[in-house]
């Protein structure tokens, strides 16, 4: 992104200009995973992570389930994995901020959702964990900023 400045009659005006050689994108839209069973998974992503479901047009339900994450953000469950996928915490992973990591610990062992908890570099906590077909969620909480000094 360019930015550019013009000074005109007295009066500064600024803005941005995407690069010639940028391709202008302008935030994140929808994860899409492939899953073996749209059910097993779109309850897993309803009733374990507590995501609401979007409405899929009526010729794609049997092989699609899509939900909300935040405001304007989306995972979409596509029918048709057919291999497994590897559970390496330290591999490919999505992360979500939770409320509180302690509460999110508390619900996978009411749940018997085995997992992986760490301090990250920066003394963050992560709780690692697979859906039904492997793909590795990573919670984090949201690190507090001293606002006292």
């Amino acid at each position: 992104m360019k930015t550019w400045i013009l000074w005109l009659g007295g009066l500064l005006f600024s803005g941005s200009l995407l690069a010639q050689n940028s391709l202008g994108i302008v935030k994140h839209n929808h994860l899409a995973l492939q899953v073996k069973d749209i059910r097993i998974s779109a309850k897993f992503y309803q009733d374990v992570l507590g995501l609401e479901a979007i409405e899929v047009p009526d010729d794609l339900k049997a092989i699609r389930a899509w939900f909300k994450l935040g405001a304007d953000q989306q995972i979409h469950l596509l029918a048709g994995r057919k291999k497994a996928v590897n559970h390496d915490k330290n591999g490919s992973h999505y992360a979500l901020f939770v409320e509180s990591i302690d509460q999110a610990e508390q619900f996978l062992k009411a749940q018997n959702i085995q997992y992986h908890m760490q301090i990250r570099f920066d003394k963050v906590k992560q709780i690692y964990f697979a859906d039904p077909d492997g793909y590795l969620i990573e919670l984090n909480e949201q690190k507090k900023v001293n606002t006292h000094k």
